[in-house]
């Protein structure tokens, strides 16, 4: 019996010390569309909002996002890329969405992170630790 939850424990801990498992472990990345506006092209200018508290840098942050338009059908797939990310910062990026107008657009899903890779690290699976929001007439989904 003592043997088994010495095992457990053991288990647990090499689990723990897997990379990417501290990870998880240790805050969450927010994304936030914080508003977006027209642009003098006719298209969309995004501003997203990065609050990175965990306790890692990201040198590889690509988002693949699909634009709804108003009748929840996609417009288009937009890859864009948010790296660098300093760790306990909040960064600012602006995005250019072509063709449509901010008011054609209902949703922007996030359909994919092509890359997260904290800085020194191997890519991971961002998911779980990522949370977003929309201060935007938009909704920002996953």
């Amino acid at each position: 019996m003592l043997f088994q939850k010495f095992k457990s424990v053991v288990t647990a801990l090499f689990v723990a010390l897997l990379p990417g498992h501290a990870l998880a472990q240790d805050g969450s990345l927010t994304v936030e569309l914080n508003k977006t506006e027209a642009s003098d092209n006719g298209g969309c200018s995004a501003f997203f909002l990065f609050r990175n508290e965990t306790n890692n840098s990201f040198e590889g942050f690509e988002m693949s996002l699909a634009i709804l338009d108003t009748q929840g059908v996609i417009d288009r797939l937009l890859s864009i890329d948010a790296a660098p990310l300093p760790v306990s910062r909040t960064t600012l990026k602006l995005f250019e969405v072509p063709e449509i107008a901010c008011d054609n657009i209902s949703e922007i899903l996030l359909h994919d992170l092509t890359s997260c890779r904290p800085q020194n690290g191997d890519e991971m699976d961002c998911f779980p630790i990522l949370t977003l929001r929309s201060k935007a007439n938009a909704a920002l989904v996953k």
